[in-house]
């Protein structure tokens, strides 16, 4: 059986598809995975993806493209081509999977399912109802599992990427903390100058500091890592960063990608996490963590990019010794 997987969202989105991935992969012969181009990069780091079909659709991120006609007619003739079988769409809890699943039927897939407040009609075969308090990961198993679609014996549902490289020539030798500043949402991003007091505060209790961004916040990774850090900025790709975060001790990040890469690894995670999305729904998954950041804060489920309260005091209310004391505190937990 052919089956596709479809998570039109970001990089972080489709790392948390990875588990429903796998269990639909251990009932298909072969699956295509329809991702968004921000996603693209998670998709191909997914063990059980054998290919990935990318399309930027017009109801999802935070630009989206016009309507295109023809670029809709370009992915269904690619659709028909994969000839696939049945379908899984993913999607959060805010969004519908009907675009998506009118799209599927148009190209002839003859099974799709999909989690749906909506009322579908005739677009879905299998409509899921979320359950309450579910984290993102385990909705997408859910709405797997209904669709028959269960993980292989062993396997434990946890994130997981494929082997990443060796990257002890980025890094240098013996253990480091790894600081990530930025996040694609301003809201979710702890300020500059307190990354950089996290840094400083970090190395002067004896840690090594690695900062890590990608090339659109060198600039940041710059400021941040001062002359105290290893600067990564700009310098890794994501199968190199996977392997940054792999071999670090504990990853301090917002609620962004690398806070799922860094779980998909297996790498404790410092979450500083802004409530504008609930955590129990999005935290770093299945890795041992401390939750920074006061989730009752007037912004919390509003979903907003850019902090709505002057000062952004979710965030920036953490201090770097609360950050020090959670490192400290996921290392001990690591110890004998």
């Amino acid at each position: 059986m052919k089956a596709l997987v479809s998570r039109l969202d970001s990089f972080g989105d489709v790392l948390l598809a990875g588990p429903a991935v796998r269990a639909v992969a251990a009932h298909s012969t072969h699956v295509t995975l329809l991702c968004g181009p921000r996603g693209a990069p998670a998709a191909r780091l997914l063990p059980g993806v054998d290919e990935v079909l990318v399309w930027e659709a017009p109801w999802e991120g935070f630009d989206p493209p016009p309507v295109d006609r023809a670029e809709v007619d370009r992915l269904l003739a690619r659709l028909r081509t994969a000839a696939c079988d049945t379908a899984l769409i993913l999607t959060s809890f805010h969004q519908s999977p009907l675009p998506t699943a009118l799209l599927l039927r148009l190209a002839g897939v003859a099974r799709i399912g999909a989690e749906s407040t909506d009322h579908p009609g005739r677009l879905l075969d299998v409509r899921h109802r979320r359950l309450p308090g579910r984290h993102e990961t385990e909705a997408a198993l859910d709405t797997a599992e209904a669709m028959g679609f269960s993980l292989r014996t062993g396997d434990d549902g946890r994130l997981r990427v494929l082997p990443p490289p060796d990257t002890a020539a980025l890094t240098g030798n013996g253990p480091y903390v790894v600081v990530h500043p930025g996040a694609s949402a301003p809201a979710r991003a702890w300020s500059p100058e307190r990354c950089a007091e996290a840094v400083a505060l970090l190395t002067d209790a004896g840690h090594r500091v690695v900062v890590t961004g990608g090339a659109d916040e060198a600039r940041l990774c710059r400021v941040v890592a001062g002359d105290s850090a290893v600067d990564l900025g700009g310098r890794t790709d994501p199968r190199t960063l996977a392997g940054v975060l792999r071999l670090a001790d504990a990853v301090v990040c917002g609620n962004t990608g690398p806070a799922h890469l860094a779980a998909a690894v297996g790498t404790p995670v410092v979450s500083l996490f802004a409530p504008v999305v609930p955590a129990e729904r999005w935290a770093p998954y299945g890795v041992p963590g401390v939750l920074l950041g006061d989730q009752s804060a007037p912004c919390a489920d509003s979903r907003a990019r850019r902090c709505p309260v002057p000062g952004h005091p979710c965030l920036n209310e953490v201090t770097a010794h609360d950050v020090l004391s959670a490192v400290q505190k996921l290392l001990q937990q690591g110890g004998p």
